[in-house]
């Protein structure tokens, strides 16, 4: 989205706008060199819509903070990424090299699901310390991955989807990373930031992301790998506001956002929002607009509370 451009008015060009069916059937996968997105002169990274799937080798020392710790990598590492399990890397400087795909969940329809990996669950491992011998190994696999890419073979991405699952088997079958036994002084800041993350990650809904998986405090907090108190705990001292403030007023917003410029109906909208029934939407919205959705829609007006 251009810096210019309000968040009305990306609603109102997204839901104006019909594209023509630009979707692959086969869903989407990518790979990667590391080197031009890393070092003094790095690029952004592509690839940073939220419903992606990311495996990664790294060649270099850093640290990757998850929600409640942080695990150091000394020389190289094996690591993947859930859409719903944010995660931040520091001294990115410091990756020399590497290579990453990228896939999404619609790439392996029909595959098996992915999340039945631990390497893709909250509560699994995500790092994996390599050996330069198992570093060479995986480089081998992403080496074959650009050269298949690359090439005619009419059934290709069935031989990309085997060698993703060749390093996620890999993964499984090493020792899990050491754990920093310190924990940083700020991590309640840091496990803040990671739910709003993980909060606007559901946003904006539209008809490729049609509905909000996660609704409730329990679910962020599953999806952290933390208990709900410690999750309920860290927001308030962090924002000041409980966890379930926070996520309603996100909900608020797109609410009136989708209610105001798509051409959705009450229930579609409900629905995509997470609410089980319709009278649960409403009442939720009466709650804290102070009138109906129907009201809203039809009277084109702000909230009086904004």
């Amino acid at each position: 989205m251009d810096n210019i451009e309000t968040l009305a008015e990306f609603y109102k060009r997204k839901f104006d706008w019909i594209p023509g069916n630009i979707s692959n059937e086969i869903g989407h996968f990518n790979v990667f060199k590391l080197d031009p997105y890393v070092g003094d002169k790095a690029q952004p990274v592509p690839y940073k819509r939220r419903d992606f799937y990311k495996v990664m080798l790294a060649v270099g020392n850093s640290k990757v903070h998850f929600a409640d710790r942080v695990i150091e990598v000394k020389k190289q590492a094996l690591s993947f990424s859930n859409p719903q399990i944010p995660y931040k890397w520091e001294h990115t400087d410091r990756i020399r090299s590497g290579f990453f795909c990228i896939f999404n969940q619609h790439f392996f329809h029909q595959y098996g699901d992915l999340n039945q990996y631990s390497v893709f669950q909250p509560a699994g491992e995500h790092i994996f310390e390599l050996t330069d011998e198992q570093t060479e190994r995986i480089r081998d696999v992403f080496k074959k991955m650009l050269e298949e890419i690359a090439s005619d073979y009419i059934h290709k991405y069935d031989v990309l989807r085997n060698l993703v699952f060749e390093l996620v088997h890999s993964a499984m079958k090493m020792q899990p990373s050491a754990r920093l036994d310190k924990q940083p002084i700020n991590a309640s800041q840091r496990i803040a930031t990671l739910f709003i993350e993980l909060l606007e990650r559901q946003f904006p809904v539209e008809e490729n992301h049609p509905q909000v998986n996660l609704r409730s405090a329990s679910d962020f907090a599953c999806q952290l790998n933390v208990h709900v108190n410690h999750l309920n705990r860290a927001v308030k001292e962090s924002t000041g506001k409980t966890t379930s403030r926070i996520i309603a007023e996100r909900v608020l917003q797109e609410a009136k956002v989708l209610l105001r410029y798509s051409t959705w109906n009450v229930s579609e909208i409900a629905f995509a929002l997470g609410f089980a029934e319709p009278t649960h939407f409403n009442n939720f919205f009466k709650k804290h607009a102070l009138l109906s959705p129907t009201r809203f829609r039809n009277r084109g007006i702000e909230d009086p509370r904004n």
